[in-house]
């Protein structure tokens, strides 16, 4: 696909400067805080761009090869669209627009239980090739029901949510009422009437809900219900039997995100999942664990070979992916990037996005002399 962007927006930060002024501030705050005192959500940034990357000049060299093969099918980059929550509060039909450019752009999108639009409707404009984020459910028949969908649908990889066996300490999300349910404060109305295109935007794609969760949601509940039903029918904590029980029933790829430690990565293999996915929750969880990158450093090296080894949390450029890749990941996944997209230019976000990304991770490969994006471990120096 032809790699196009808007000039006035080369880079992810001059989108995330202006998704600040074109969503309420309860929004952009839902997307670009972290928990606590943010210590984790500036760390993972911090050390991966703490990273040095070798040039190899005097060789041949004719173009750097983006592709990637990641459970039998073969990616036009390394990375992909982590799952997000509410992803319909920081635009309209987010979800929608990433899908679509992640079909067009032929690389994963990660759908979450929570997100805006439903497993269905992204499973039809991905065409099947979308992933699903599973928060476990407390009852077996929903999970099953869950399950089922999933695999009517054409889902090839289920990915099991490990890390928020409790919600993070997120005050910003405290003073700005966004729990379930939310509390719309005079405070937020007066935001929202600054953003009147966002307002409109809203107003046409409708309240955003947890649409995959439509089914079981009672009917005619109202946000206080809807608060109480999602409190009684998830719960975040894993153990061996719940994963065992779900791979037994998953006939597609399992994958384990959220893994942070030697220990759940051992559990995994134990346990016959296909990959992890080294993550800390965006920093949004745990304010004094290892970085993302930290974590990768200790379980690569060792586990490499037997399951397949990812990441999120922390990258928000094409270096930084290079960085992750050349450090000894197999696959990248960013969240926020994406959304700042979405937030800063709507429909065209994610096309835009991608492209700034692949743009910037192929011109990093190509200052290396580097061919492939297996190649880049050859070229990693360490951190400074």
């Amino acid at each position: 696909m032809e790699l196009k962007f808007n000039p006035r927006y080369p880079d992810i930060e001059y989108l995330r400067t202006r998704a600040r002024k074109r969503i309420p501030r309860f929004a952009f705050e839902y997307l670009d805080g972290g928990c606590n005192s943010g210590v984790n959500l500036r760390r993972n940034t911090d050390e991966i761009r703490q990273v040095q990357l070798k040039p190899i000049y005097i060789r041949d060299h004719d173009q750097a090869l983006l592709t990637r093969e990641l459970f039998g099918h073969t990616f036009d980059a390394p990375f992909g669209i982590a799952p997000v929550g509410l992803q319909g509060l920081m635009w309209p039909r987010a979800s929608e627009i990433l899908a679509k450019a992640a079909f067009d752009h032929n690389i994963p999108f990660i759908l979450s239980t929570v997100a805006t639009a439903s497993l269905e409707t992204i499973s039809e404009i991905t065409e099947g090739r979308a992933w699903f984020q599973l928060y476990n459910p407390i009852e077996d028949r929903l999970r099953d029901d869950l399950l089922n969908r999933l695999e009517a649908a054409g889902y090839p990889v289920l990915v099991i949510l490990s890390d928020v066996p409790t919600f993070g300490y997120r005050s910003r999300e405290i003073i700005n009422g966004l729990a379930i349910p939310p509390r719309m404060t005079l405070r937020n109305i007066l935001q929202i009437m600054g953003r009147p295109r966002w307002a409109l935007n809203t107003l046409i794609a409708g309240q955003p809900t947890f649409k995959s969760l439509t089914p079981y949601i009672p009917k005619g509940a109202s946000l206080k219900h809807l608060g109480v039903f999602m409190n009684q029918t998830f719960s975040g904590r894993l153990n061996e039997d719940k994963i065992k029980a779900i791979r037994d029933k998953w006939k597609g790829k399992l994958v384990l995100k959220g893994v942070a430690s030697i220990e759940d990565t051992e559990t995994a293999i134990k346990l016959g999942l296909d990959g992890i996915i080294i993550s800390n929750h965006g920093g949004r969880q745990l304010d004094h664990g290892q970085s993302s990158i930290e974590s990768l450093r200790n379980i690569a090296p060792k586990y490499k070979g037997q399951i397949k080894i990812m990441i999120d949390s922390g990258m928000r450029t094409g270096p930084d992916i290079a960085s992750i890749l050349a450090t000894g990941a197999e696959f990248a996944f960013l969240g926020r990037s994406f959304m700042y997209g979405v937030a800063a230019l709507g429909s065209e976000g994610g096309n835009h996005t991608i492209s700034i990304l692949k743009t910037q991770l192929r011109q990093v490969m190509e200052q290396l002399c580097c061919d492939r994006i297996e190649d880049l471990p050859q070229h990693l120096i360490g951190s400074r």
